[in-house]
């Protein structure tokens, strides 16, 4: 179990970060979620991985699931919910401004081709 979560978390903070470093808008913002997503699996996998086990410390648990990192999930959840709209609506905006979505700051004359 523990193999499979740190795959994950691996594989969605490569892709990422692949995602981050492409010109153009939209993959960034669906690279800058994967990274958000990938931090929130592994804070909620910090708690420790157990099945069935009660959020909450009682006088006869042997085994139980620590409440803090499922807590800060939840947090980094709205939080980033709330970042990625902004987020969007900025690139939106600069979208419609300049009717390109390139992420870079490339003067381009008129009579020059960009590739």
């Amino acid at each position: 179990m523990e193999v499979l979560v740190a795959s994950a978390v691996g594989i969605m903070t490569t892709t990422g970060l692949y995602l981050i470093l492409r010109l153009r808008t939209f993959p960034v913002i669906l690279g800058m979620s994967l990274l958000t997503y990938a931090v929130n699996v592994f804070l909620f996998a910090s708690g420790r991985l157990t099945v069935g086990a009660p959020p909450i410390l009682t006088d006869d648990a042997t085994m139980y699931a620590d409440p803090l990192p499922q807590a800060l999930v939840l947090t980094a959840i709205v939080i980033s919910f709330g970042m990625t709209a902004v987020v969007v609506m900025i690139a939106l905006g600069a979208y419609l401004g300049t009717d390109d979505d390139h992420v870079d700051d490339l003067i381009v004359s008129d009579d020059e081709d960009v590739q």
